[in-house]
């Protein structure tokens, strides 16, 4: 078997060599010349069998991903496959299976969760589109997974777009977790009465209905930095968070975990808050509560 594998960055060329592990060859494209097995798009085409191609996109959603699959829409033949593996929002998913549609080439959405650990550990993956061509990538999912029973790895979801909603809100679900951690982290911080926060943490790993891989990636940056003095408190989101809110607003579905972590990510990259100046004045308004003048106010302590 042979496919190609479109964006060798982070997640890309480690799915390339997990892939190749597999012994199944892979010929991947990217722009960057020091990664790249061919020169051009064209190239790694017409290294694949024709009428039975299976290509694999991997690059950031929104029009770099649609650029790529309008490009290998001209480039396939019928009885091709593209299996979107990006980030991408589901409603783009039946445009893109439509235009491929035209000529004959089969389409599948793929979400996939793993990060930079999934070389070594395997993917999660959760993948949209028709049973019969689901069967036929079937041998590269299998590679992808992680090892054990298929059905604790690798799910076809639905239909087209099922798998990129699955990952809309495992990464919704993410921000919760996150963010319930880093609070217990804070609160663990801000008491002198616990001396070792690192190790309470540590503690939870094994036996605690806390536990999780998270909890352990977050006591393993607590072991690289104790008090996370080398990092900035900003923290960007990758917009599946505010797909998963919206989501949830146009069904009427009460989310407000997943909301109240995405907000807490849009305060992370405010220097001042407004709308705390603007609780503060509310309260001198109605209550005569005293305020604090402007660059008064001591800034907290760094965590222990």
């Amino acid at each position: 078997m042979k496919i190609g594998l479109v964006g060798l960055g982070k997640m890309g060329a480690n799915m390339r060599e997990r892939i190749r592990r597999s012994g199944i060859e892979v010929v991947g494209y990217d722009r960057n010349a020091d990664v790249t097995d061919v020169d051009s798009l064209e190239a790694m085409v017409d290294a694949l069998p024709a009428g039975d191609r299976i290509v694999w996109v991997m690059v950031p959603s929104g029009s770099i991903t649609d650029g790529v699959i309008t490009q290998l829409a001209d480039l396939l033949s019928a009885g091709d496959i593209v299996i979107d593996g990006g980030n991408s929002y589901y409603q783009d998913d039946e445009p893109h299976a439509a235009l491929l549609r035209t000529k004959g080439v089969g389409f599948l959405d793929a979400g996939v969760s793993g990060g930079v650990w999934g070389l070594e550990n395997g993917y999660g993956l959760m993948v949209g589109g028709d049973a019969d061509l689901v069967e036929r990538v079937l041998p590269v999912f299998d590679a992808l997974r992680p090892p054990g029973d298929r059905a604790e790895g690798f799910v076809h979801a639905g239909t087209v777009g099922a798998g990129h909603y699955a990952k809309m809100v495992h990464n919704g679900i993410e921000y919760g977790l996150m963010q319930a951690y880093a609070e217990g982290y804070e609160l663990l911080a801000a008491k002198d009465l616990v001396t070792d926060v690192h190790g309470t943490m540590r503690a939870w790993t094994n036996g605690t209905v806390v536990r999780s891989w998270l909890l352990e990636l977050l006591v393993r940056a607590l072991e690289q930095d104790p008090g996370l003095a080398a990092i900035d408190d900003w923290v960007e989101d990758s917009g599946e968070g505010r797909w998963t809110v919206d989501e949830a607003i146009d069904l009427a579905v009460p989310a407000p975990v997943i909301s109240a972590a995405l907000f807490a990510r849009f305060a992370s990259r405010q220097g001042e808050s407004p709308a705390m100046k603007a609780v503060a004045a509310l309260r001198q308004q109605f209550g005569g509560h005293a305020v604090k003048p402007a660059g008064s106010a001591p800034s907290a302590p760094p965590p222990a």
